[in-house]
C-alpha cells in the first residue's frame, strides 16, 4: 500500500461513517497521512479525527475510534492504533506486502507513475515576467499541474523571448489576459536565455533554473556541466542510465525482473533476502514520490521534484553498491536478483519520469 492508496482508505473509512450515520461531518476532498516522525507508533499518522471532531461535535479520540474500526478492515493495513488527542496511526501489512504494490504501480504505470487527478478542479492561468526563469519554472509547473489533472494557460506580461522555445517553453497569450491569474515570479536569473544555451545547454540550463526554490538565486555556473557524483544533475542522469543498463546486462544473463513462471513474485517471500537496510530508503522514496509530485505541483515548486530525484539517485547507489542487482563470477540469477532488479528499474523509472516533468532529457547511455 502506498501512501497515495493509505489516504484514499482513510477517505474512504470517513465517507462510510458518515454513510452509516456513524459520524455528521462534512466529507473533506482529501485526507493527509504523513510518514510517523522520530519516536512515534506506526508506518504513517493522519489527524483526519481531530479535523473532524469539531463538525461532528464529538471528541477527536470518539472519531478516531469510529474511523479504526473501517480502516483496520482494509486488507493491506497491519494495524490501526490512535495515540495523543487522537492521531491515527498506521502500520501497513507485511513490508513485502507493501513493497511488491509500490513496485508493481510503477511497472504498470511507468512514466505516470505518481501522476493522479487530485486537481481536476482547477482551472488555471499562470502569468509571468519576461525572464527566462519565470519562463521555465511557470513551463515545469504547468507540466506538474497536468499531471495531476488540472487545466492550465500561460500567459507572459510581454512578447515572449524567441530563444525561450530552445529551451522547450511555450507561452499561450501575451499581455495580461482577463482571468484570474496566478504569479509566477522567481529570483531572476540575471542570464538571458540564449546566453544559458551557448554555456550549458538546455537541459543543464533548464536543470539549473528550477532546482533552487524561487525565493533563492539559481546557480547557473560551470558545475552543471562537470561529469561527476558532485554535480546532481549528473548524478541523476547516471542513476537512471545505470539502471537502464542492469536491465539490458540482465536480459544478456537470461533473466527479467518479471515474476516467475510458477506466479512468484519478485518482491515476494522468497526474495526477501534481496532487500536490507540499503534498500529500504529506496523503497521508501518511490513509494514517496507521488505525493512528492503532487506537493510540488499544488506549491508551484518543481524544486521539490529536483530535490527528491537526487535524493532517489543517492539511496539508487547506495543499494546497488550494497545488494548487487546482477550476479557475479558463477553465481545464477535468482530470487534475490530479480527482486533488486525489480527495484533498481522502479528507481529508474520514477528518475526518468521525474526528469520528463521537468522537460530534461533522461538519456538511456551516460
Amino acid at each position: 500500500m502506498t501512501p497515495a492508496d493509505l489516504s484514499r482508505t482513510v477517505l474512504h473509512a470517513v465517507r462510510r461513517a458518515v454513510d452509516e450515520d456513524a459520524l455528521h461531518a462534512p466529507v473533506p476532498a482529501r485526507v493527509r497521512v504523513e510518514r510517523t516522525r522520530p519516536g512515534g507508533s506506526g508506518d504513517y499518522a493522519c489527524a483526519v479525527a481531530l479535523q473532524l471532531a469539531g463538525p461532528a461535535r464529538l471528541p477527536a479520540l470518539e472519531v478516531a475510534r469510529i474511523l479504526r474500526d473501517r480502516v483496520a478492515a482494509d486488507p493491506g493495513v497491519g494495524r490501526v492504533e490512535i495515540t495523543g488527542p487522537g492521531f491515527l496511526s498506521f502500520t501497513l501489512a507485511a513490508p513485502a506486502e507493501g513493497d511488491r504494490a509500490v513496485l508493481a504501480a510503477v511497472r504498470e504505470q511507468g512514466l505516470a507513475y505518481g501522476h493522479g487527478d487530485a486537481l481536476r478542479d482547477d482551472n488555471l492561468q499562470f502569468h509571468h515576467a519576461r525572464e527566462v526563469r519565470a519562463a521555465v519554472t511557470a513551463h515545469a509547473v504547468r507540466r506538474l499541474v497536468i499531471a495531476q489533472g488540472a487545466r492550465v494557460r500561460i500567459s507572459c506580461e510581454e512578447a515572449p523571448d524567441p530563444e525561450w522555445a530552445r529551451l522547450g517553453v511555450t507561452v499561450d497569450a501575451g499581455g495580461t489576459p482577463p482571468a484570474p491569474l496566478t504569479g509566477i515570479r522567481p529570483v531572476p536569473a540575471g542570464a538571458g536565455a540564449g546566453e544559458l544555451l551557448e554555456r550549458l545547454g538546455p537541459d543543464a540550463a533548464r536543470w539549473g533554473l528550477l532546482r533552487a526554490a524561487g525565493h533563492d538565486r539559481a546557480a547557473l555556473g560551470p558545475e552543471l556541466l562537470v561529469q561527476g557524483e558532485a554535480n546532481p544533475l549528473f548524478l541523476v542522469r547516471y542513476a537512471h542510465a545505470r539502471a537502464r543498463a542492469l536491465t539490458r546486462a540482465a536480459a544478456l544473463l537470461g533473466f527479467t525482473s518479471a515474476p516467475a513462471p510458477c506466479g512468484g513474485s519478485p518482491t515476494g517471500p522468497a526474495a526477501t533476502t534481496a532487500y536490507d537496510a540499503a534498500a529500504r530508503p529506496l523503497l521508501d522514496l518511490i513509494a514517496d514520490h507521488p505525493g512528492v509530485l503532487l506537493a510540488g505541483a499544488r506549491h508551484r515548486a518543481p524544486d521539490r521534484v529536483a530535490r527528491q530525484l537526487e535524493a532517489v539517485a543517492h539511496a539508487f547507489f547506495d543499494f546497488h553498491d550494497s545488494c548487487p542487482p546482477l550476479p557475479a563470477g558463477d553465481e545464477k540469477p535468482s530470487a534475490a536478483h530479480r527482486a533488486r532488479l525489480a527495484l533498481a528499474e522502479a528507481a529508474g523509472t520514477v528518475l526518468a519520469g521525474g526528469l520528463s516533468l521537468l522537460g530534461i532529457r533522461a538519456p538511456e547511455h551516460l
